[in-house]
């Protein structure tokens, strides 16, 4: 609905959260990580499509946040919760899980004429997670 409007204005972003998991696999969660793929794809189908009419599309890929998602993730590994948080942590080479915040920062600038030479590109804010 909002492609006629941003085509009427000259322009626009459009910013579509993915994760980690739509740049690697895991064992866990098929349809999950086949989402966020196909939202990684999309993202770049689309970048190309309305780039004529200068609309920038990009894709914003999370590791793990400490948000209630993760939160309720991590209690269905049996573990206790905190030891769950550490050894999530630990799997990232910045020690730490991120905060919304990280995220939210990320999409202001994707949003920004600061990125204004960016379409079709994947922002990866992991903590180094995908590094290794």
């Amino acid at each position: 609905h909002a492609i006629p409007h941003m085509k009427k204005a000259g322009g626009g972003s459009i910013i579509n959260l993915s994760s980690i998991y739509g740049l690697i696999g895991a064992p866990d969660a098929p349809p999950y990580h086949a989402s966020k793929g196909a939202v990684r794809l999309m993202t770049k189908t689309d970048a190309m499509l309305y780039a004529p009419d200068n609309i920038r599309v990009n894709s914003v890929h999370p590791g793990f946040i400490w948000t209630p998602m993760v939160e309720n993730h991590l209690k269905t590994t049996g573990q206790d919760l905190e030891a769950a948080k550490q050894a999530t942590a630990a799997l990232h080479p910045l020690g730490h899980m991120g905060e919304p915040n990280d995220i939210a920062w990320g999409i202001v600038f994707l949003a920004s004429d600061e990125s204004k030479f960016m379409t079709g590109s994947e922002l990866v804010i992991d903590g180094g997670y995908t590094a290794h």
